[in-house]
């Protein structure tokens, strides 16, 4: 069975100089955990308070928790994309089967938690059975489980159970509960690794498994067991997040299972196989999340974050192997008593640097006076939509303009991402707080927080639900999308066939522009539609699909897009038809949108003036800040800009 064991090299020796260095490279992992720490304190002095550093506990929790699953799947040589989905599959499942369909909790829970082992079995029976590589079988799985995930939720967030969603309180009013769920499950993790018959034969496997079958494991049984523990521990962590947010969100964990699989090689694991621990995971997801967290404080550029972030993975895979040439690796699971000692010590000494840390930033930031600009976070749902970037645009312009600084965050459409970003800026030193929420469920607890720290919060372009808002600045989605449908329907003279293209499935956005439209047709029963499908608020995939559509349906009248950039897509589709036999209308009044309009391909758009709606909303977070009376709800008209029109609109 393949271990690691603790070598000496003739350089490692040498005094005292030659055991820090030798300490250093055997716990790299944690000594970047340790620099980083020291850096985001120095950088910033709302790092080191006990309500951010619960903030990171809480923001790794979720990521350290997959982790934990696929650490067992890396370490038999093995790999794990479907985790994400999978845990947002299980999420799903609990909330539909506690909600819709009636079931007790404790029965919905369990048929969670076993949704989860079956994806881990049927990926388990794919790589030993099928005899498929496994980044292909857990690729298939991925797509699977984000499908059924959509397919029972009907593409919108499902209200999670109350009595479920305490896993997302705290106790005693200070503990969070999801990093008391990290915390077992990364004992449980340890001690599979550690203590059983099933973890020596992950190493065993994962060193050689020609080696392991040939002394007589079970190479096919084991890998179904492997799998279904990962499986198991995504379901935990779906549990988890769908309680952080009230709500099961279809589309929640996308791109969690690469966050996974870095934290477990910065935690010093191997993708070859044969090596990794719990300890080094749950060091490598807390890296990630004391990253996000500190340049959120810090505001770095959103677009500069995910640079930085996938910087420091490379360079901790860099001292991994430096770290393996100078002879130093891991403890193995089942390491000697001398060994943990010196691992015990090891923690022992991180433990000390971090309390002086501690004291000495402490120290630092003491007596810094607070600075005299008022200080307001602005988090939007996306920036990879011109519309969000126009909201941006006019916030910043605003911010400048009334001497304010203005942090921006991405959420790349996450509800869970920008649950963490909203918590950052509760325990950061802000005045107040603009949200444009992804998901107007998900991010009414992380607004609570908000409340109770006496931040206030003006929410943009979509409300947030159960939690106060000082002011919702926005224009009606549900208004707009009736205007298209009047808009197109006497356009094409109260008769023809249109299809729609829908935005994201489950953001409040999507779900309120097309019940608008819907609405809006009844009074024009001549409009059949013959196709509805989803292009996710992408140009790209609006032409994707339109270019589908038209196959089965070429002699369409109309086309309805829930935005300009899909409307976009579809008019790059049509061609020639666009303007002339097929009449489109888009939404958002996107500089290239108005384009189109001008030149008559795109015959109208549902304009929402969006650097309109980001230059009130900084100017009623200012109000709020300074005490001023601010109305409960400003709307910012929505225009229905044709060719007739465009010359005098300014978006």
């Amino acid at each position: 069975m393949a271990t690691d064991t603790l070598k000496s090299t003739p350089g490692a020796r040498g005094g005292a100089t030659g055991g820090l260095r030798r300490l250093l490279l055997d716990n790299g992992a944690l000594t970047a955990l340790i620099v980083l720490v020291i850096a985001m304190s120095a950088l910033s002095g709302d790092f080191l308070t006990a309500d951010n550093l619960l903030n990171v506990g809480v923001q790794a929790a979720v990521t350290a928790i997959l982790a934990f699953g696929v650490t067992f799947v890396i370490v038999s040589a093995g790999i794990d994309l479907s985790v994400g989905s999978v845990a947002a599959l299980s999420a799903t499942v609990l909330a539909w089967s506690a909600t819709e369909a009636g079931i007790p909790v404790v029965l919905a829970v369990l048929l969670a938690v076993a949704t989860g082992i079956v994806c881990g079995l049927v990926n388990g029976f794919l790589v030993s059975y099928g005899k498929l590589p496994p980044f292909i079988a857990t690729l298939a799985m991925l797509s699977v489980a984000r499908g059924l995930s959509l397919v029972i939720s009907q593409g919108s967030p499902i209200a999670f159970p109350d009595s479920v969603s305490h896993l997302g309180d705290t106790l005693g009013g200070w503990l969070p509960v999801p990093v008391l769920v990290m915390v077992v499950m990364g004992l449980l993790t340890a001690f599979v690794l550690g203590r059983t018959y099933i973890g020596r034969s992950m190493y065993a496997i994962g060193g050689n498994e020609e080696a392991a079958r040939l002394s007589g494991l079970r190479v096919k049984k084991q890998k179904l067991a492997i799998y279904a523990f990962s499986g198991l521990f995504a379901a935990a962590a779906g549990i988890v997040l769908a309680s952080r947010l009230a709500s099961a969100q279809p589309q929640a964990a996308q791109g969690y299972e690469l966050d996974a699989i870095a934290a477990v090689v910065i935690g010093g694991a191997s993708l070859a196989g044969g090596t990794g621990k719990a300890s080094g995971t749950l060091i490598g997801a807390l890296i990630l999340a004391v990253l996000r967290n500190g340049l959120n404080l810090l505001s770095v550029s959103a677009f500069w974050q995910q640079v930085v972030i996938g910087v420091v993975i490379a360079l901790a895979v860099l001292f991994d192997t430096v770290r393996r040439k100078a002879g130093a690796t891991a403890p193995a699971a089942g390491a000697s008593g001398g060994g943990k000692g010196r691992q015990a010590l090891t923690y022992v000494i991180a433990a000390v640097v971090a309390v002086a840390v501690v004291g000495a930033t402490s120290l630092l930031h003491n007596g810094s006076s607070a600075a005299d600009r008022p200080k307001i976070g602005l988090s939007l749902s996306t920036l990879n939509n011109p519309f969000f970037v126009q909201i941006r645009d006019g916030a910043e312009e605003e911010a400048k303009k009334l001497g304010v600084d203005l942090t921006v965050t991405d959420a790349q459409n996450d509800a869970s991402q920008q649950a963490n970003q909203l918590q950052n800026f509760t325990s950061g030193s802000l005045s107040a707080v603009v949200v444009n929420p992804v998901d107007s469920d998900a991010a009414g607890p992380s607004v609570r927080g908000a409340n109770q720290a006496g931040i206030p919060v003006i929410a943009v372009d979509r409300g947030v639900n159960k939690a106060d808002t000082s002011a919702l600045v926005a224009s009606d989605n549900v208004e707009g999308g009736a205007l298209g449908a009047k808009a197109l329907a006497e356009k094409l003279g109260g008769k023809g066939t249109i299809v729609i293209l829908q935005g994201q499935a489950g953001t409040s956005a999507s779900r309120e522009r097309g019940a608008g439209f819907a609405d809006g047709l009844k009074d024009y029963p001549g409009i059949k539609v013959v196709a509805k499908q989803p292009a996710d608020f992408d140009r790209t995939k609006g032409l994707d699909v339109m270019t589908n559509l038209l196959q089965a349906h070429p002699d369409i009248d109309g086309v309805f897009a829930e935005n300009d950039e899909m409307a976009l897509g579809a008019i790059k589709a049509l061609g020639s038809k666009a303007g002339t036999s097929v009449q489109v209308v888009g939404f958002d009044g996107t500089p290239d949108g108005l384009k189109a309009v001008r030149a008559g391909t795109l015959y109208a758009s549902v304009a929402q003036q969006p650097s309109e709606l980001g230059r009130i909303a900084v100017r009623n977070a200012l109000r709020a800040v300074e005490g001023e009376k601010v109305e409960k709800m400003v709307k910012v008209p929505v225009k229905v800009v044709t060719k007739e029109n465009v010359a005098g609109f300014e978006g």
